[in-house]
């Protein structure tokens, strides 16, 4: 694999002993393995504009293990919700065997190449799941069941909230990877964050190897279970934001 050599490899090799995250060294080869997935797939699927291998390194694989600088249990089950090309799932669940993953999106195709990557990377703690992020927090299998809902769409907070933290357990959390200035953004989801019944429970900015960028992840504690109207009926969270 050419991944597994060369600008990918060594960019996120240093990534992660920048980042204190050694232990995934010998994850490299596996999401080199992934990498050329997608790259392959992206010709018919348009997965991410995202394809010179140093910057997939950082930018898709560095940036979704970045949570990881953070303390988590050995077990925790997770949903990645718009997972897209399968981040910040794959890496994750590429990471952490202990980790079940499930990933959420509304394009069955992009599903079914996850499918088949989890198949050939012998992922058994990933899964797929069809459907919009408003009718997945109304579903009893899925409402309130997840120790952690990470998301690195790209909506407003008070709509990541509101699609987010229904399908969040009590006591669990919400991970929502952001760029660019949050303090606007966070005070702009004082609302959502009420009705939601979560709090902010931590902002982790980090800056991205070879000055790529700059991200932070706003990291929410659910508190209370969702009322029963959220979320609304789809479409509705990305029309009329709660304010």
């Amino acid at each position: 694999m050419i991944f597994e050599h060369g600008n990918f490899a060594e960019a996120l090799r240093m990534g992660l002993r920048a980042w204190n995250l050694n232990d995934l060294e010998d994850r490299i080869p596996a999401m080199a393995h992934f990498a050329e997935l997608v790259l392959d797939a992206n010709r018919e699927l348009n997965l991410t504009r995202i394809v010179e291998p140093r910057e997939m390194a950082v930018k898709n694989f560095l940036d979704s293990l970045s949570i990881l600088m953070l303390e988590w249990p050995a077990q925790l089950r997770c949903l990645d919700l718009g997972t897209g090309a399968g981040f910040p799932g794959v890496p994750l669940a590429l990471a952490r065997e202990g980790w079940e993953l499930m990933l959420l999106d509304s394009l069955r195709k992009r599903l079914a190449f996850l499918d088949r990557a989890a198949a050939e990377l012998e992922l058994p703690n990933v899964g797929t799941l069809h459907a919009r992020a408003e009718d997945a927090g109304k579903d009893p299998e899925h409402r309130e069941v997840y120790d952690l809902v990470v998301s690195r769409a790209v909506a407003s907070l008070p709509v990541l909230l509101e699609l987010g933290t229904p399908l969040v357990k009590v006591g669990g959390f919400f991970a929502a990877y952001k760029s660019g200035e949050v303090d606007a953004e966070i005070q702009s989801a004082a609302a959502a964050m009420e009705a939601m019944h979560v709090g902010l429970e931590r902002v982790f900015p980090l800056q991205l190897p070879f000055d790529l960028g700059e991200r932070t992840i706003l990291l929410f504690k659910k508190t209370a279970p969702t009322p029963g109207s959220y979320p609304r009926r789809a479409g509705i969270p990305e029309k009329r934001p709660l304010r």
